[in-house]
């Protein structure tokens, strides 16, 4: 009798110890998720060619907190979809709030049919141009800064199948970067949003190494 006793009393002591653990674990992987750095696949190729589709990265959380964004860096930023007052005032229905997007950001529930919102999106894109800066796209997405064309090696394709959406020159509002994709044919990115810019509040972190595939490894 004595031993079965025991037996339960270890038993129950072990199933609390794992389900503390795993409570321990889930908190670990979510802090360092949301502080630290996160990894996020390319799910187009609106980055072409210098990010393929389905590369894998880790995005660092850090660096960003503490300073600006530099000119011509890769950021993950929040949906336009969640800051952009004319995309909100599109919606039919409330936005999600965070936690709801913080669960959906793992693969298991994004898959799941009529679970997702495009405001609990996230994208990626380079940043062309800065708070106070003078700024101009053309038709054929070349960036003009300051009245200076912009050297862009890393440019995919500059709309020369048909003319893009262009961005006037204007002033980078201070608190907020212009953001575009190197696939400026084929990118969903600040001239096609109702408020052009990106608000620096909005990054989530900056492309910091790519993992995945293993013959294009390496740091940003």
């Amino acid at each position: 009798m004595v031993s079965k006793n025991l037996m339960k009393a270890f038993g129950k002591k072990f199933f609390l110890n794992d389900w503390v653990q795993l409570i321990f674990l889930v908190f670990f992987i979510s802090s360092c998720r949301t502080f630290v750095a996160e990894p996020r696949y390319i799910p187009s190729g609106s980055m072409l060619p210098g990010l393929q589709i389905n590369d894998r990265l880790i995005i660092e959380k850090i660096s960003l907190k503490k300073r600006d964004p530099k000119r011509g860096e890769i950021v993950v930023f929040n949906s336009p979809y969640s800051f952009d007052e004319g995309f909100i005032a599109k919606r039919n229905t409330p936005l999600p709030t965070k936690s709801y997007c913080f669960f959906m950001g793992f693969p298991p529930m994004s898959f799941i049919p009529g679970l997702r919102d495009e405001a609990c999106d996230a994208y990626i894109k380079r940043v062309v141009a800065l708070s106070g800066d003078m700024v101009m796209v053309n038709n054929r997405g070349e960036v003009f800064r300051n009245n200076k064309k912009v050297n862009e090696p890393y440019i995919g394709s500059k709309c020369d199948f048909y003319p893009c959406a262009e961005i006037e020159n204007i002033k980078v509002p201070e608190g907020y970067v212009l953001v575009l994709g190197d696939n400026r044919g084929n990118s969903q990115d600040g001239r096609s949003w109702p408020g052009t810019f990106l608000p620096k509040e909005e990054i989530i972190g900056r492309a910091f190494f790519r993992f995945w595939p293993f013959e294009r490894l390496g740091f940003f």
